[in-house]
């Protein structure tokens, strides 16, 4: 049997716009995959407004066995599995993700941009990160680099420190985002430090003339200690940065750019992401939203739809979130035969 499940992060439009841009949305594969999903196997989970990560990376952290760890740490721990992708040896340790960000100053307080936002540059990070890391290892602590927007720190007794994804806390004041618990302090004035560092560096004047955000700090999430993943794919799709690090564990991994692609590849269990949403939903950029779900629908929710009606895939279950809820829909080739049910975007709304 062939069964796929496709994970849709902001998949769902927020409660308070959802029927406007529902009925903007000409999506009829999908209408008719939701709504002729099997029986019993349509299901809603909704999250508290601060939770310290996504629903959808929730969902994945379950998936992979990190269920237990994401509700005492908060952000899904994965650093170990991370630096192991990238190809690190993090050892015994506890190590925790920093991104470089930007922060804005709205009115009192400081909000988070999408670190998206930055598109750092590789010998700009490397700069940055030279200032960084002689300051942690002052404090004890160990930088390593991963990336361009991905590094490091070890800190092993801030092993019960609480921290928040960064996509959860984008655009939010981020007093009730920060780093809470033992370690909570010691970070801060290390953050405080490398940012005195940064501020007014060539480096950010010259991104600043040239119309880009500076690198004003740093964030900290993803702490974790090493720890096995277990899940029961045999493969997965289109996964990319800390997603790639948890399918590091997956034995075959691959980017398909279709579903006719992903059909003609996938032999198993499967797992697939289509992230094309994310970005345009956490800068609030509804139009360009409904452009990519339009996409969506016709480069996999059609071809994906016909490839059930056929027999080519014998199940997949839909993943969809928001930033507050997920709802999941599992359906096959004979629960598609349900002709009396009209197909129907409700079951996208809250």
């Amino acid at each position: 049997m062939t069964q796929i499940d496709i994970l849709i992060p902001f998949g769902l439009p927020p409660a308070e716009l959802s029927a406007d841009l529902l009925k903007e949305l000409q999506s009829p594969a999908l209408a008719m995959l939701t709504a002729r999903a099997k029986a019993g196997a349509s299901a809603r989970e909704d999250f508290d407004d601060f939770t310290r990560a996504l629903p959808h990376e929730t969902w994945l952290a379950r998936r992979f066995g990190l269920a237990s760890a994401v509700e005492s740490m908060g952000s899904p721990p994965v650093a170990h599995a991370w630096m192991q992708s990238l190809g690190l040896n993090p050892g015994d340790g506890t190590w925790f993700v920093v991104q470089p960000i930007h922060l804005h100053v709205a009115q009192d307080h400081l909000v988070l941009t999408d670190p998206r936002q930055l598109s750092l540059p590789e010998e700009e990070s490397r700069t940055l990160f030279d200032i960084a890391a002689p300051l942690a290892e002052e404090t004890g602590k160990q930088l390593i680099y991963g990336d361009a927007g991905t590094w490091f720190l070890r800190a092993d007794e801030w092993d019960a420190l609480q921290t928040s994804s960064p996509d959860a806390a984008s655009n939010h004041n981020i007093d009730i985002w920060m780093p809470s618990g033992k370690g909570e302090r010691d970070w801060r004035k290390l953050q405080n430090e490398i940012q005195m560092h940064w501020f007014n560096h060539p480096l950010n004047e010259a991104r600043e003339m040239r119309g880009a955000k500076p690198v004003n700090s740093l964030w900290l999430w993803g702490g974790a200690t090493s720890m096995p993943l277990t899940h029961n794919y045999s493969e997965a799709f289109n996964l990319s940065g800390w997603l790639q690090g948890l399918a590091h564990s997956v034995t075959r991994r691959a980017h398909v750019r279709s579903a006719s692609e992903l059909i003609a590849a996938q032999h198993g269990n499967a797992l697939l992401t289509l992230d094309a949403l994310q970005e345009h939903a956490l800068a609030n950029d509804w139009g360009r939203w409904l452009e990519a779900m339009r996409e969506l629908e016709n480069i996999w929710f059609g071809p994906l739809h016909d490839a059930l009606k056929s027999g080519a895939l014998d199940a997949l279950t839909l993943i969809l979130t928001n930033d507050k809820r997920i709802a999941t829909f599992t359906t096959t080739r004979p629960s598609l035969r349900k002709f009396w049910v009209k197909p129907s975007l409700t079951g996208l709304r809250p």
